[in-house]
């Protein structure tokens, strides 16, 4: 199959390059920043685009006239202060790849939704795919990613040809982000090696998260692909991360400090451009619901081989050791590069990377 992929060079991207291309699908990754070293993702037609441009259409056009599918993974984390240009890229692009797919009468969209569109919870009984998709109204990522669902609903009510897969993946890890969950999280004037000395984890122990690994992701979507089958799926891999598991792999042990008590100085610090996590994760962190994957495995005989507290191991072993992918998305995280750009440019959290 001809595939083509948005924001390919990214944590899921990166896992489904490895999948698809080992299948030996014809493929054609998209993001913003291609990569220059193309090793260790196969044979990939490398297509630079801006989504929050409208110019950005003919090169949509182009990429998917004739292709069997397109898997749109692009979104964004930073600058997190520029919630006009998050917004553009993540709801604006999404509409733009819907405008390109009606243009060209894609057979196939599979659209990378999120646990972030959930409503909020009533309680820890995970939820299946028919749960309300309106967000948690706090954060700017949940509410993006909930437009985003709108406007999936409206290209369908169209009677657009084309079939639509929305995955709502859990926090999805591997070890090759380690370096880009590092710099989204930890300020960058601090070290990776603070991780093997982290004596308490200061949070609240109501805290339960689900977590899947990005080749399980990466599996699902190529299922998927090869099934063709609408609609959408919950991902995720047991058991849920809760407080005491982050403990546990950081070798700490918890204090509790109420979520409400937590935000103030989370805030602070974000808006002190101290670190780059706004207070809407950690709102949406206590707020959404815990995934039942049932139809996942049923329908596309999926099932996480990984589970969850590994995924979570390996994650804060891919920040320790400051691992990194061949694409810009995934690129090596250094306190004295980092230090630099802050000079240069500014702080992460309100500059675009070039």
């Amino acid at each position: 199959m001809r595939i083509v992929i948005t924001g390919a060079s990214g944590n899921v991207g990166t896992a489904l390059l490895r999948r698809l291309g080992a299948e030996g699908h014809d493929l054609v990754g998209m993001a913003r920043r291609t990569p220059d070293d193309r090793h260790g993702h196969g044979v990939v037609e490398w297509v630079g685009v801006d989504l929050t441009q409208d110019s950005c259409l003919p090169v949509l056009e182009h990429a998917f006239d004739g292709a069997d599918a397109v898997v749109h993974l692009a979104w964004g984390f930073q600058p997190s202060h520029d919630l006009a240009y998050l917004e553009e890229l993540g709801v604006g692009g999404t509409r733009r790849v819907l405008a390109a797919a009606a243009a060209t009468q894609l057979p196939h969209l599979v659209h990378m939704s999120s646990m972030g569109a959930y409503s909020p919870k009533r309680d820890d009984r995970p939820v299946d795919e028919t749960w309300p998709t309106q967000g948690v109204r706090s954060s700017r990522y949940s509410v993006h990613k909930a437009a985003a669902e709108r406007l999936l609903d409206e290209f369908e009510r169209a009677g657009q040809p084309t079939l639509v897969t929305r995955m709502r993946p859990g926090i999805v890890g591997q070890r090759s982000a380690g370096s880009a969950l590092l710099r989204y999280g930890v300020p960058a004037i601090v070290p990776a090696a603070v991780l093997d000395h982290v004596p308490v984890v200061p949070l609240d122990r109501r805290l339960t998260l689900p977590m899947v690994h990005a080749d399980d992701v990466a599996d699902a979507i190529a299922r998927d692909l090869d099934q063709q089958v609408g609609g959408a799926f919950n991902l995720a891999a047991d058991p849920p991360i809760t407080t005491e598991r982050i403990a546990a792999a950081l070798g700490a042990r918890v204090v509790h400090v109420p979520s409400a008590a937590l935000r103030p100085l989370m805030s602070a610090a974000w808006h002190l451009r101290l670190q780059q996590v706004d207070t809407g994760w950690l709102d949406m962190g206590f707020a959404l619901p815990l995934l039942d994957s049932t139809r996942a495995r049923r329908e596309l005989g999926w099932a996480p081989s990984v589970d969850a507290e590994t995924v979570l191991r390996e994650v804060l072993a891919g920040m320790r050791e400051r691992a990194s992918d061949h694409t810009p998305a995934l690129r090596p995280r250094a306190v004295i590069g980092a230090l630099k750009d802050l000079a240069a440019r500014g702080p992460v959290a309100r500059r675009r990377e070039p």
